[in-house]
């Protein structure tokens, strides 16, 4: 029997990891959520060019792309986020359309405001090996 193919999204989020161990967050204007910056990636755009515009778009902060660090599913949905280790390397904190607050957290910060899904996306970036996690969530819980 002729299964349709399923169709899924791709997405770019960039954590963003200050000298000081603090990392880049905002507050999202359409849902009141903490998570790091990014969105759906663009059809003729190169992963890293992704992160870099859509970090940029959300927090006013240019940032240079290190490393991949999660891929993560969510099963509801159909979305594939591709999570990416960044520095800063400009620009001024600003807000943008999407997010009604920018800021610095700490990595406990981090736990108390994110929910599990993108609370894990910046912890398993903040891990110091260089082996992406592969995860899969519901939009809320981790599978």
């Amino acid at each position: 029997m002729f299964q349709p193919t399923a169709l899924h999204s791709v997405s770019v989020a960039g954590v963003v990891i200050r000298d000081d161990g603090r990392v880049l967050a905002i507050r999202r204007a359409d849902n009141g959520t903490w998570e790091p910056p990014g969105g759906v990636l663009e059809l003729a755009e190169s992963v890293e060019d992704g992160v870099r515009r859509e970090v940029f778009e959300e927090t006013g902060i240019k940032v240079s792309v290190e490393r991949l660090t999660g891929v993560y599913k969510n099963v509801t949905r159909g979305v594939v986020a591709l999570v990416f280790r960044c520095r800063p390397e400009g620009g001024t904190e600003q807000l943008s359309d999407e997010s009604t607050a920018v800021d610095w957290l700490t990595p406990a910060q981090v736990e108390n405001r994110m929910g599990e899904v993108f609370a894990v996306r910046i912890l398993d970036a903040l891990r110091g090996d260089a082996s992406p996690s592969i995860r899969m969530h519901d939009g809320r819980r981790l599978l």
